[in-house]
């Protein structure tokens, strides 16, 4: 029986009450579980952080999840934060170096939402802090009165990358997402291939271009309901598919 592969999931830092908790969607656990048959491990945000190249040493996959905090600006430009911006330092410590680390030692990474935008600021891109302020683009943000399946409901298409990754999971070049990001990528970072793009421009996915390491990054949430969608499903199969021949060179 092969191994069931291991997929860190890097923590959010958050205070409850007088304490600091550490803490990850329930959905994206369920994603790796349901979705890609992997075990979740959680990831401590530290600051410092942990041993990093240790703990991909013990892992066979890495998954960046989204979050409601976003990177701090001064990792990618020189202009401030707006009044009311929700970060997370001890992640931003943690995500942004493990990245190139991942990248190096060759473990399988996905990223969805904040970790779209950790994948690209930790290889050198920039992002837009209000995407909706910025010519040209839309709107990208959730009703947040809503209910959740209205939030997570597909609301926009996106345009795949002829002969790419995600043209290849979906089988055409045209899929219906959802969208619930206020922030996104101005430029990519060294090494990444644009896999997608909204109707309006904004880059949505990039992937690695690397044939021999698997990095996928997507500002959409394909772990909502991952089993329901099989362009969602396809995404975090794709994901495991690297995460198990890692276990198994790993064993």
């Amino acid at each position: 029986m092969p191994p069931v592969p291991l997929v860190g999931l890097p923590s959010d830092r958050k205070q409850i009450g007088h304490h600091p908790f550490q803490a990850v969607g329930e959905k994206y656990l369920r994603a790796v579980i349901d979705g890609a048959g992997c075990m979740p491990v959680l990831l401590p945000s530290l600051n410092p952080p942990l041993d990093l190249r240790d703990l991909l040493a013990r892992l066979d996959g890495l998954l960046l999840t989204g979050s409601v905090s976003n990177i701090e600006p001064h990792h990618y430009s020189d202009e401030p934060s707006y009044e009311g911006n929700l970060h997370d330092p001890s992640r931003d410590a943690t995500t942004l170096p493990i990245v190139p680390l991942a990248i190096e030692m060759k473990v399988p990474v996905l990223a969805v939402c904040r970790g779209f935008q950790e994948v690209n600021v930790a290889l050198g891109g920039s992002l837009y802090q209000k995407v909706h302020e910025a010519p040209g683009f839309e709107d990208h943000r959730e009703d947040l009165d809503d209910e959740l399946d209205v939030q997570y409901a597909p609301v926009h298409s996106l345009r795949l990358t002829t002969g790419g990754l995600l043209a290849g999971i979906a089988g055409t070049t045209e899929v219906m997402v959802n969208s619930l990001h206020g922030q996104g990528v101005r430029l990519p970072g060294c090494g990444l291939v644009v896999e997608a793009t909204a109707p309006d421009g904004l880059i949505e996915a990039v992937r690695l271009d690397s044939p021999d390491t698997f990095l996928l990054a997507v500002q959409w949430h394909p772990e909502w309901k991952v089993r329901e969608n099989p362009f969602y499903l396809g995404i975090f199969q794709k994901f495991a598919a690297a995460c198990r021949k890692r276990a198994a060179r790993r064993v």
